[in-house]
């Protein structure tokens, strides 16, 4: 089993939802976060004055798949979100051990 982390632009969100849910993918951990990257921030003009912003608002999405899976859920987050301009993203892929789900017991992929 694989996790996959998806940080991306805040107005890709739905996008990528409607995109997962035709890929199969019924459940999704969704967070908003700050963070930068080698974009370092901008300057924004706020009030009439320079205001530097170090962290960029993103969203973090999280989505849990069988192995098979995992491939194919990457490539439709990575052609989903991506705009071509600096700030897309990254997306993370970690390997699971174990899963269990809380109300039922159930262990391992069926858990997912």
């Amino acid at each position: 089993m694989k996790m996959i982390a998806a940080v991306i632009k805040p107005f890709k969100l739905d996008d990528v939802k409607d995109a997962l849910t035709r890929a199969g993918i019924h459940g999704m951990t969704v967070t908003e976060v700050k963070g930068f990257g080698r974009q370092k921030g901008h300057v924004e003009l706020y009030r009439g004055t320079t205001v530097e912003v170090n962290f960029i608002p993103k969203i973090k999405i999280e989505v849990a798949v069988p192995d098979e899976k995992a491939d194919e859920i990457v490539k439709t987050i990575a052609e989903t979100a991506k705009t071509g301009e600096i700030g897309d993203g990254k997306i993370f892929v970690y390997n699971i051990t174990d899963v269990l789900r809380i109300r039922t017991g159930e262990r391992g992929e069926g858990a997912i």
